[in-house]
């Protein structure tokens, strides 16, 4: 039923963001992480979303064998290519020869502002759900 494609978009949106949630955990646990090379120091991840719009009918939208319908897909999680930033600490047991370690190119700013966007957009995804399920339960009751 067309009227129930509503969830599979939601719950993809949900999907989508659970993923970018769990990515900027993964920057946020790493963002003082150091390394003695450039190479080695962490990098920051970032979800790669991609809208799939409906299917011809009796056609399958995506690979997962959902209803043709619309929904959001995670393509993959990129890194960040910034470079990974130099500082000069000799003492620091992880210093390169010649005194210098690297640490990730994390801007915590930036990630705690994703987070908050990704954790609204979830909720936002779930009002949408909570709302289409209210407003069903309401068309079943006009019949009584």
């Amino acid at each position: 039923m067309p009227s129930f494609n509503i969830f599979n978009i939601a719950g993809s949106g949900m999907s989508a963001q659970t993923v970018r949630l769990n990515t900027t955990a993964s920057n946020l646990a790493n963002a003082d992480s150091v390394s003695s090379t450039a190479d080695a120091a962490y990098k920051a991840r970032h979800p790669v979303f991609k809208a799939v719009q409906a299917a011809v009918a009796g056609q399958m939208s995506n690979q997962l064998g959902t209803q043709a319908g619309s929904s959001v897909q995670v393509t993959g999680i990129m890194q960040n290519q910034a470079a990974a930033q130099a500082r000069y600490e000799p003492g620091n047991p992880m210093a390169n020869a010649d005194g210098y370690i690297y640490s990730s190119n994390v801007n915590v700013v930036e990630e705690m502002a994703d987070m908050i966007s990704a954790s609204r957009s979830y909720q936002n995804n779930v009002e949408v759900m909570n709302t289409s399920k209210d407003l069903m339960l309401a068309t079943l009751k006009l019949g009584q």
